[in-house]
């Protein structure tokens, strides 16, 4: 139970619960996409190895993207909803308009190292680890730790 909402099962990404903000599923989305983004390592052991339980680079944008439509507008309509301040929603929005850059170039059925190798890429990362480690620190976690498995995100949300 969450001490500060007594009655209310407590989810996690993985220390501080989401459920305080009204959108909190999303935000899970948003943040898994921004550390698999955000994590060289990731990239080398996971995506370009072709581990099993990560998806891909277009997966990782679909869930940075899919519920929010940040392509199509600014993280700041989801201040109080998603995003917990305009320091989050700037990162935000500038990690996505990176990486959707490198997506309408490369195509989103590339392979993975066409990405890695986009000329863009090395600031597209830098940009969603900003973001990345700013939204951990602000649901009080540790952005070092290593991109958990989709499963791991469809048991905290609840989804398929």
């Amino acid at each position: 139970m969450n001490p500060s909402r007594p009655g209310r099962h407590s989810s996690t990404m993985g220390g501080m619960p989401l459920n305080d903000m009204p959108w909190w599923r999303w935000r899970a989305n948003v943040r898994s996409a921004l550390h698999m983004l955000s994590d060289v390592r990731f990239h080398e052991e996971c995506w370009l190895a072709g581990a099993d339980g990560y998806g891909d680079v277009t997966d990782a944008v679909y869930r940075l993207v899919e519920d929010t439509w940040l392509d199509n507008w600014s993280a700041e309509k989801y201040l109080g909803t998603i995003f917990r301040d305009p320091d989050e929603a700037r990162l935000v929005d500038q990690a996505v308009l990176l990486v959707l850059r490198i997506v309408h170039q490369v195509g989103p059925d590339a392979p993975v190292s066409a990405y890695l190798g986009h000329p863009g890429w090395p600031e597209a990362v830098h940009a969603a680890r900003e973001a990345h480690v700013r939204l951990s620190a602000n649901d009080g976690e540790d952005p070092d730790v290593p991109p958990r498995p989709l499963h791991a995100l469809r048991a905290l949300t609840g989804t398929a």
